[in-house]
């Protein structure tokens, strides 16, 4: 309901308060907020012609939505003031008061006048809406504070309400509220609306702050009201836009829309304004990430072409200009088709990796050629899902696309990027996918590899399985690309890779793959010769984790049809046999120290363990030629007598009770080729000591210990082997391994020289300055005279012509050599050689037992004990001249086969004869003592002639007869002589749990 302007400016009603009175503040009260009738007011007070006042704004929540009205109970009755209409000339202008009356909530606001009740008054107050205004009365000077009222005044002059009974006051301040005339309606009254306290209160013009006192307004015109003076600062609360429509439901919580665009625009600067700071922040990468440029090393056999594995990251860096333009087109097609115009980074791609970044999806798929560059190829900036890495790799994408050509940025990329099949780079790809040199890449096998790019790893799990359809939809999409982008140059590769609308629909012309040989690359006899390459190196400066990303080119020793002969040559001969039994076999050339083979078991995956390079066993027998050549090389020649049936002196240093004997009946006195061919105990433990005495230094084995290391066999076992078993070392109680006897044995195969053994031929690292090579090392060393090696050569031939391997090891060509068998054939060992090829057999037997006594039985041959189980060495129920003898001839066989046949020097017959023994009469002419008929030596009671001797180990005339490591009968086996120590046969323990692999596959 609204009220016209009918009625004039509402009258003071306080006629005796002049100009510059002081208002005292009024008491409020709380007013219930519900409908109440309005009772009439008195028509005789207040101006009929004024404009309603404002209806009061909306209370607020609390004691203001409350205290709606004035508090006039107790005021004594006022009559109605009787005034023409319109304002007096002259009359004070009603003062506003704050707590004054509330207008209803909702109902449209009549206009005030401007400046009403609320400053001072200036000089001519305007115009009313309907008339000029009158001449302004003079102002009056406003006070600090008024004077108090005359008796009677209650207080309600105070708010320009005439002075009545209580009720008509209250009525009058109620009807004012609503903004209605005093008079109100004719009957009935209008009720009142009361406003909740929880709406929002609207502050009226008068609702501002404190002002000055009013002058006095002019006449009104005709209908006009009285100006008034301008109004004082306005309050806190003040609302500007009181006079438009008010919003309601939910429009009123939508800003203004200026306000929007101004916030708006300010967050928008405010966010392009850090990205700026942050790119000219970001620096362009100087650092280079280890892992992008790191290189597989791969390991070739001895003749440099043939691959045996690599290790590390399969990588080979190549210069962009090997790289055909189709490929790199290819790659551009399926990773980025912008790639050549563009800024380095896709505005869509952009907003769509940022979207999968911040919501923790990044895929890594929505980065151009030139962000994939940079996240790999420097390091600092990482591969973390965060918000914060995503818009450093943008920037440093830009910097780069602006510091670097497009063919650097793709050269970069292709010798980064992962390809699958373990293949970093296209190079390594293109070798592992298609066998070949990424020059020679067609367009299609191009296309394929770009493909993969996208998902590798998921790639080459769905191709073991046999699914190509994935490949193949790449494959299609890339050729289509390629089409897409040049036309020029590809229009015609669909059709001719047979594919339509980017699916490919004739599957014959699918690029054919090379087979997934590199599985894994450890896998077979190729982790057993990884393995030692990386040992060696080692122990060269170069760390596996350098040759893992060094990009080395290493040329191994190792000769591949020999290493297939070893694998045969064991096998074919431990297949009848217990698979508890394990061999280990090497092969050295003894003119260089190159191990050429060996055998160290069929997988290394299932047992890592190497046989010939990590058992180390008694050397039993097969020591005895280090105390021959130590013999030898002093002076002594091979016709000095050794004492046959006991040592001399009878009780040495370290033996067991009852000494050091043979196993059988030998002559007193024997001389040193059949000692040597008949591996006689007593005759060589007499030797060492007799170097011992000439020297000085008895006890020590020093001559014997010397010739030892410098063979190579280890050091530091040699001097604990010496202390702690002295003259049982001279029989061979010392651990030695199967390779460290195939390269000692050269020194009698070499002419008396020594190379150390090793397995890397040749080291070759490319490098931006050339080519960096690591020699060979070989350095060789005099070990004994020429002329004492061809003397322990006569020596040792006969050992194959005539003694314990007579019966297993003539390979038709001359060849020299020693057997061995320890304590109750535990241990059992061939070793021999020719003057090209020196190779040594060692076999050992090993039990798994579990907790509860029960025998494990391999189903394999040479695997470890599994977990959960002991192990311990047994018999092996046959000794040297059997299957170690056996399984050197066949692999000797083969090894040489169709190689020249080459002689071992002559017998040089130097030294003088140093008798231990007295000889004995007649002496024999040497020519009798090794009958080539078979027969047996004239002073052998025990010899059968057909060359089996019924206590030796079917080794020919004798066989290890007498040796303690070698089937001769142990001097302390039987009731006649006492226990020795126990020499540790078993030598270096193996663990019960299979080592794991000291490099894993790249």
């Amino acid at each position: 309901m609204s009220y016209s302007s009918s009625h004039g400016s509402e009258p003071s009603g306080r006629p005796e308060e002049g100009p510059g009175s002081a208002r005292r503040p009024g008491r409020r009260r709380r007013t219930p907020s519900h409908e109440e009738p309005i009772q009439p007011a008195p028509t005789s007070w207040g101006d009929p012609a004024a404009a309603p006042p404002p209806g009061p704004p909306p209370a607020r929540p609390g004691r203001r939505a409350e205290a709606a009205y004035e508090d006039t109970q107790g005021l004594p009755p006022v009559p109605p003031a009787a005034g023409p209409p319109g304002r007096q000339p002259g009359a004070p202008a009603t003062p506003y008061r704050p707590d004054g009356p509330v207008r209803e909530y909702g109902r449209p606001r009549q206009d005030a006048p401007t400046g009403a009740f609320s400053g001072p008054a200036g000089p001519n107050g305007p115009a009313g809406p309907n008339g000029p205004a009158g001449p302004a009365a003079p102002n009056g000077p406003a006070g600090p504070t008024g004077p108090a009222g005359p008796p009677g005044d209650d207080g309600t002059r105070r708010i320009g309400l005439p002075p009545g009974p209580p009720s008509a006051r209250t009525q009058a301040i109620r009807t004012q509220s609503m903004g209605m005339p005093p008079s109100g309606p004719p009957t009935g009254g209008y009720p009142t609306q009361s406003m909740g306290a929880g709406g929002r209160r609207r502050r009226s013009q008068l609702d501002r702050g404190p002002g000055g006192p009013g002058g006095a307004g002019g006449p009104g015109g005709p209908g006009g009201p009285g100006g008034s003076g301008p109004g004082g600062p306005h309050g806190p609360d003040d609302d500007f836009d009181d006079d438009a429509p008010r919003r309601g439901g939910w429009r009123r919580f939508v800003p203004n829309w200026k306000v929007v665009v101004v916030g708006v625009t300010v967050v928008i600067a405010g966010f392009f304004g850090m990205i700026a700071v942050a790119y000219s922040n970001t620096p362009v990468p100087s650092v280079t990430n280890a892992n992008a440029l790191a290189q597989a090393s791969v390991i070739y056999y001895r003749d440099g072409k043939t691959r045996i594995g690599s290790v590390g990251t399969e990588r080979v860096i190549v210069d962009i200009s090997k790289i055909p333009r189709h490929v790199q087109d290819a790659v551009i097609a399926a990773e980025n088709r912008s790639f050549r115009d563009d800024s380095g980074i896709s505005f869509t791609g952009l907003v769509r990796s940022v979207w999968m970044t911040a919501t923790g999806q990044q895929l890594q798929g929505a980065s151009t050629i030139t962000q994939q560059m940079a996240r790999n190829y420097y390091d600092g900036l990482g591969k973390d899902i965060s918000l914060q890495r995503k818009l450093k790799e943008i920037f440093v994408a830009i910097k780069l696309n602006k510091t670097l050509d497009k063919n650097q940025i793709l050269a970069q990329y292709l010798n980064t990027i992962y390809f699958g099949r373990g293949a970093n780079g296209i190079e390594a790809a293109a070798q592992a996918y298609f066998g070949k040199h990424v020059q020679n890449l067609t367009e299609g096998e191009g296309a394929y590899l770009a493909g993969r790019i996208q998902n590798p790893a998921r790639f080459d799990e769905l191709e073991a399985k046999g699914d190509f359809a994935a490949t193949q939809e790449r494959f299609g999409y890339v050729i289509q690309g390629m089409a897409d982008v040049n036309p020029t140059d590809y229009g015609a590769l669909p059709a001719k890779y047979g594919v339509q609308g980017g699916v490919l629909v004739d599957k014959t012309k699918f690029p054919k793959l090379k087979p997934d040989d590199q599985k894994n690359v450890m896998s077979g006899l190729r982790g057993y010769m990884v393995t030692q390459v990386l040992e060696e190196l080692k122990q060269r400066g170069i760390p596996p984790n350098e040759v893992r990303r060094g990009g080395y080119k290493i040329v191994s020793t190792f000769d591949r049809t020999l290493m297939k002969a070893a694998q045969k040559a064991v096998r074919d001969n431990m297949n009848p046999l217990s698979k508890e039994i394990h061999a280990g076999l090497a092969a050295v050339d003894p003119r260089n120290g190159r191990v050429l083979a060996f055998y160290g078991g069929d997988n290394f995956v299932t047992d890592s363990w190497n046989e010939p390079f990590d058992s180390k066993k008694q050397a039993a027998s097969a020591f005895k030629p280090y105390v021959l050549a130590a013999w030898l090389d002093a002076g002594y020649s091979l016709n000095s007598w050794l004492p046959g049936n006991k040592t001399v002196p009878e009780k040495l240093p370290g033996q067991a009770a009852g000494g050091i004997r043979n196993g059988h009946s030998v002559p007193e006195a024997i001389q040193v080729i059949y000692a040597t061919a008949h591996s006689i105990n007593t005759a060589f433990a007499s030797m060492a000591y007799m170097l011992d005495e000439k020297d000085g230094t008895i006890g020590q084995l020093s001559r014997v210990k010397q010739i030892a290391e410098e063979a190579g066999l280890g050091k530091d076992r040699l001097e604990a082997d010496v202390k702690d078993h002295q003259y049982q070392f001279a029989i061979g109680s010392a651990l030695v391994s199967p390779v460290e006897q195939a390269a000692g044995y050269s020194i009698f195969a070499n002419g008396g020289k020594h190379v150390d053994y090793h397995v890397v031929q040749e080291v070759l690292q490319p490098t931006p300055q050339g080519i960096v090579r690591w020699p060979e090392r070989k350095t060789s060393r005099q070990v004994i005279s020429p002329d004492a090696a061809a003397d322990a050569v006569t020596a040792m031939e006969q050992v194959i012509k005539g003694g314990t391997a007579s019966a297993n090891g003539n390979i038709g060509r001359p060849a020299a050599g020693k057997t061995g068998t320890n304590n109750d054939e535990k241990e059992a060992w061939f070793i021999g050689y020719t003057p090209q090829l020196s190779t040594a057999v060692g076999m050992y037997r090993e039990r798994c037992t579990t907790k509860s006594g029960k025998v494990y039985t391999p189903k394999k041959i040479d695997v470890n004990c599994p977990d959960g189980t002991t192990r311990s060495e047994i018999s092996l129920g046959f000794e040297g001249a059997d299957q170690p003898t056996r399984i050197w001839h066949d692999f000797m066989v083969a090894a040489l086969s169709g190689k020249p046949v080459e002689q071992f020097p002559a017998k040089a017959g130097v030294g003088t004869p140093l008798d231990i023994v007295p000889s004995p009469t007649p002496t024999p002419e040497p020519s009798d003592i090794f009958p080539t008929d078979g027969g047996c030596l004239p002073w052998d009671a025990n010899c059968n002639p057909n060359g089996n001797d019924p206590n030796g180990d079917n080794g020919g005339n004798g066989g290890d007869n007498g040796d303690p490591f070698n089937g001769g009968d142990l001097p302390w086996a039987n009731g006649n002589n006492a226990v020795a120590p126990n020499p540790q046969p078993s030598g270096e323990r193996r663990t019960a749990r299979r080592r794991r692999s000291p490099i894993r596959p790249a």
